[in-house]
């Protein structure tokens, strides 16, 4: 590591200890030819994802777009942000972790209703009926009928 006062590569590591939630590491070092300390973080290259869109456009992944979408559903809805944030947290590590680089948005919109099913059933029932688009009342029923089947 190359030490930010004398810009030597020669340095050594003084303590090391977890950070930010176990997510990264913290070193303190010590540079061997000016002797001064200083800090470094080790963290996990995250490779980025792209979202493959119903038209076929491409962006890249945006956790706040997941997380305000999530928040939109739950509005008035006694669902805390920590357990939204932990949520999003779990769609964004089996996106990664299962689906790769590139992800369509029909299994992202798939992992929120997943996720808000088990957070709040009416926050599942706004995000479906704007996900899936409902036509009309029967649709928004037929819903409906399916959560209440799953239930019994």
């Amino acid at each position: 590591m190359k030490c930010p006062f004398c810009a030597t590569l020669d340095s050594k590591v003084v303590d090391s200890r977890p950070a930010n939630d176990g997510t990264s590491i913290r070193r303190r070092r010590e540079c061997l030819k000016c002797h001064n300390r200083f800090t470094t973080y080790e963290t996990v290259e995250v490779l980025p994802m792209i979202v493959i869109k119903k038209n076929g456009s491409r962006q890249a992944f945006d956790r706040s777009k997941l997380l305000n979408s999530m928040l939109k559903a739950c509005e008035k809805r006694s669902v805390s942000l920590s357990l939204l944030e932990k949520a999003a947290d779990d769609i964004e590590k089996e996106l990664q972790n299962e689906l790769g680089g590139e992800v369509t948005s029909k299994q992202i919109g798939e992992l929120v209703m997943e996720k808000l099913k088990t957070l709040d059933e009416v926050a599942y029932v706004r995000f479906a009926s704007v996900y899936r688009q409902f036509k009309d009342i029967n649709t928004f029923m037929d819903e409906l009928n399916k959560l209440l089947e799953q239930k019994k």
